[in-house]
C-alpha cells in the first residue's frame, strides 16, 4: 500500500526532469499523443501559440514521437519562419524515416529556401520511399535542373513520364533538360507530347520554337510562335521570339512589328531594342539619306543597354556606327550586326 504513492512521486519527478523510464514510457506515448490532439484543435482555430505550446509540451513528454515536430515545422511553415521549419521538420525525419510526407515536406522547404543540394537529397530520399509517386519524381527533376544537373534531371522526368503519361508538366520539363543538353530532337519529341496533352500553353509552343530555331528551321520555328501569339496576344516573350524569328527570315517589317508589340507589353526586354536597333540600322544602310533611321538603330541599342549593361556586341556597334557613317562590307550587309 505504500509503494504506490512513492512509484507515482518517481514517475512525476522524472517528468518534471524531463526524464523517463521504461515502464513510464507508455504514459508518455499517451500524454504526448493527447498533446499533440489538443494542438491539432488549436491549429484548427487558427490559434498558432496556443499550438506550438502544446506540441512543444507533446515533444517533451515523448522525445521519441515525430508527430508534435511534423506538426511544429507545418506550424512554421504556415509563419513563414522556414529555418525553423525546417529544423522540426528534420528532427521528425529522424524520428520517423519512413514518412514519405514529413520527406517531402522537408525537401520543399530545402528547395524554397534554395538549399537545392540538401532539397535533392530529401526529394530522392522521398522517392526510395514511394518508388511510384510521379510528383516526388518531378520534384526531383526540377531540383536537378535548377542545379545543373541536366542528365539526372532527364532520368528523373523520364521515370515521371512512365509513371504518370498524360501529366503535361513532366513532359514539359522533359523537354527543357533535353534541349538544355543539346538533344533537340528529344526536347521536341516531348514538347509536342505535351502539347498533344493540352495544347493550350504558350510556354511549351515558345520553347518548340526555340529547340527548332537551334536547328535552322524557321518556317516551323515561326508557325510555334503565331500560334502562341494566336492564344496569348500579350505574351510578351512570344513576341519577342516572334521578332526575332522573322530578322533571322529577313522579315524586317514583321520583325519590327513583332518587336514594338513586344515592347508594349513589357517594355524592359534589352533584345527586343537590340533587335529594332539592327532593323533601323539595316534600313539606313540600303539608304543612307535615312538619317533618322540610324539615329534611331543607335538609341535602341543604348535603351538595351541600360537594360542589360553586359553587351560587348552592342557596345561594340555604337562605337563603330555612331558619329561616323555606317560602314558596309562588301555585300552591303551592316558590317559588325550580328542576329539581335
Amino acid at each position: 500500500m505504500t509503494q504506490r504513492p512513492r512509484i507515482h512521486c518517481f514517475r512525476l519527478a522524472l517528468a518534471i526532469l524531463g526524464l523517463t523510464c521504461v515502464s513510464c514510457q507508455p504514459v508518455n506515448r499517451l500524454a504526448a499523443e493527447n498533446l499533440v490532439e489538443s494542438g491539432d484543435r488549436h491549429l484548427a482555430r487558427n490559434d498558432l501559440d496556443a499550438a506550438i505550446r502544446e506540441f512543444q509540451r507533446a515533444s517533451a513528454w515523448d522525445p521519441k514521437l515525430s508527430t508534435p515536430f511534423s506538426r511544429l515545422g507545418a506550424v512554421y511553415r504556415k509563419l513563414g519562419d522556414y529555418d525553423r521549419a525546417i529544423e522540426q521538420f528534420v528532427e521528425a525525419v529522424k524520428r520517423n524515416p519512413f514518412s514519405f510526407q514529413d520527406a517531402l515536406d522537408l525537401a520543399h522547404l530545402y528547395f524554397r529556401t534554395q538549399r537545392l543540394a540538401e532539397a535533392a537529397k530529401a526529394y530522392l530520399h522521398a522517392v526510395e520511399l514511394r518508388p511510384g509517386n510521379a510528383e516526388a519524381r518531378v520534384n526531383l527533376g526540377v531540383c536537378y535542373q535548377e542545379l545543373g544537373d541536366y542528365a539526372q534531371a532527364e532520368a528523373a522526368f523520364r521515370e515521371a513520364v512512365e509513371l504518370q503519361p498524360d501529366a503535361p508538366f513532366a513532359l514539359v520539363n522533359l523537354g527543357v533538360a533535353c534541349a538544355a543538353q543539346g538533344k533537340y530532337y528529344e526536347a521536341i519529341r516531348a514538347y509536342k507530347d505535351a502539347l498533344e496533352r493540352d495544347a493550350n500553353q504558350p510556354r511549351v509552343l515558345v520553347n518548340l520554337a526555340n529547340a527548332y530555331l537551334k536547328q535552322d528551321r524557321l518556317l516551323l520555328a515561326r508557325e510555334s510562335l503565331e500560334q502562341a501569339v494566336r492564344i496569348d496576344p500579350e505574351y510578351a516573350e512570344a513576341l519577342e521570339a516572334l521578332g526575332y524569328c522573322h530578322f533571322l527570315r529577313k522579315e524586317y517589317d514583321l520583325a519590327l512589328e513583332a518587336y514594338q508589340k513586344a515592347l508594349i507589353q513589357d517594355p524592359k526586354r534589352p533584345r527586343c531594342h537590340a533587335g529594332l536597333g539592327s532593323i533601323f540600322m539595316l534600313r539606313y544602310l540600303s539608304d543612307s539619306t535615312n538619317v533618322d533611321g540610324k539615329e534611331r538603330a543607335i538609341e535602341h541599342w543604348h535603351r538595351s543597354l541600360e537594360l542589360d549593361s553586359n553587351q560587348p556586341r552592342i557596345r561594340h556597334l555604337i562605337a563603330k556606327y555612331q558619329g561616323h557613317g555606317a560602314a558596309k562590307d562588301e555585300t552591303g550587309v551592316l558590317s559588325g550586326v550580328l542576329e539581335p
